[in-house]
């Protein structure tokens, strides 16, 4: 749509070319645009900043939790290995992302900020010194042009007004010649009327050729003028049409990981984690720590004296006398003291030992003094008594069950319950380990 000159009311706009009067506002608009350009672009970068953080806390957050749980999880061996490398890879993608981040903002961002306050400079009333500067020069430029064109618009409606009186008075004229009711004197009236408006046609053709043919003159350097204000204008819009693709393609830069050679090492080191995951070697290691392949003391035929020289010692079922009348088969708990089985992987306990059926041998005993790892039992440590005492080990002692304590000749470790019936001890060691040893190994600190 064209916009009227301001010097120039009533002239009316014939098409919406650039040449029209006041049509050279949409160049100065433009350079309005190029400033508002500059900040959504700015904008456009920020918003991408603001996702590869978030992006990048996520990929965080997501490593870290599932690292646990598979930490904690039965995974074992290499193919456990394989599967925290997936981790690995992600906390370092998210690094590269947050640098992404970085880029995007200290660099692209504070680029198109320092380029845009440059190129455009406010002035105190509001607007730009290059958009008024702009306007004055096509202003310029225009109003010479737009003055004759005001004028030939008035000559050609004068004109056409001039040429219309005279049809009228011509139609006039030929209609009295046929009306008898006319005097002569009339019929003269209507005939001066028609010579006087053929005279108004001539001037006022005359004029209105006079004004085009001006305005054709001036045409060329009206022309010449705007074309050089079009192009100061071209030459601006250039700059920052230049300056975007410089922008852009710096932040293609920035975004393309793919040309990142830390990036590529990322997934070079993530194949080389799953391929080095080896079935046999899992199933080998699983075999030698919780299956066949794990050492056994098996039953052997043990005299009936005890002998401190001898290797083989006292087995669990001989340390503790059965207990007469009734045998505890099962336990049912209820409430806040239940069992709670594992719900998700996070809970799981890799330390965790496998129960087998329940019986009343003591060693499957949950409340038994020692737990499968050699920790001690909570519910036996209330039962300690009050007196403990430093003793020094005579001899080396090797534990051949899980709830016996192993050392060396010299050792020292603290005696926390007297020797029972059968000769045991029950001692800690300074590690904090809980369990028997035989009596006549060690001998009190004086």
């Amino acid at each position: 749509m064209s916009v009227t000159y301001d010097d120039s009311v009533g002239v009316e706009v014939s098409s919406d070319s650039f040449w029209e009067v006041g049509n050279y506002k949409r160049t100065v608009k433009r350079i309005d645009d190029g400033h508002r350009l500059c900040s959504d672009l700015m904008n456009c970068l920020h918003e991408r900043a603001r996702i590869e953080k978030a992006y990048a806390q996520q990929l965080t957050e997501w490593a870290r939790r599932w690292r646990q749980l598979v930490e904690k999880g039965p995974q074992y061996g290499t193919v456990e290995k394989a599967w925290t490398a997936v981790m690995a890879e992600a906390e370092k993608v998210s690094e590269l992302h947050l640098e992404v981040k970085a880029s995007l903002m200290n660099e692209d961002f504070e680029k198109i900020k320092n380029w845009q306050k440059e190129a455009f400079h406010k002035q105190m009333m509001g607007g730009f010194k290059e958009t008024k500067e702009a306007e004055d020069g096509f202003r310029k430029a225009q109003k010479p042009w737009a003055k004759k064109l005001k004028e030939v618009e008035a000559a050609k409606k004068a004109y056409h007004a001039a040429c219309k009186e005279e049809k009228l008075a011509i139609s006039r004229e030929s209609n009295s010649k046929v009306d008898p009711s006319l005097n002569p004197e009339q019929l003269k009236k209507l005939q001066d009327k028609v010579e006087k408006c053929k005279q108004d046609v001539l001037k006022t053709k005359e004029k209105y050729e006079k004004s085009l043919k001006e305005l054709d003159q001036s045409t060329p350097q009206y022309m010449e003028n705007m074309e050089q204000v079009f192009e100061q204008c071209q030459q601006f819009e250039e700059k920052r049409l230049r300056f975007f693709r410089e922008v852009l393609l710096e932040v293609q830069k920035h975004l393309d990981l793919s040309n990142v050679s830390s990036y590529k090492n990322i997934y070079r080191e993530l194949e080389q984690s799953l391929k080095a995951a080896d079935a046999v070697e899992d199933l080998r290691w699983f075999r030698a720590n919780h299956g066949p392949g794990m050492s056994m003391n098996w039953p052997q035929f043990e005299v009936g004296e005890w002998s401190a020289d001898m290797n083989r010692t006292l087995s669990r079922r001989e340390k503790k006398k059965p207990t007469d009348g009734v045998t505890l088969t099962g336990i049912n708990q209820t409430g806040d003291q239940a069992l709670q089985k594992p719900s998700s992987v996070s809970s799981y306990d890799k330390t965790q030992s496998y129960p087998t059926d329940w019986s009343d041998d003591e060693s499957n005993n949950p409340f038994s003094s020692t737990d499968a790892n050699g920790d001690s039992n909570p519910f036996e440590e209330d039962a300690t008594s009050g007196s403990e005492v430093r003793v020094r080990a005579l001899y080396d002692y090797e534990g051949q069950e899980h709830d016996e304590l192993s050392f060396k000749a010299g050792d020292e470790l603290t005696k926390i319950e007297d020797e029972d019936e059968q000769g045991w001890c029950k001692g800690r060691l300074d590690n904090g380990q809980v369990g028997l040893y035989p009596a006549n190994y060690v001998e009190a600190i004086q």
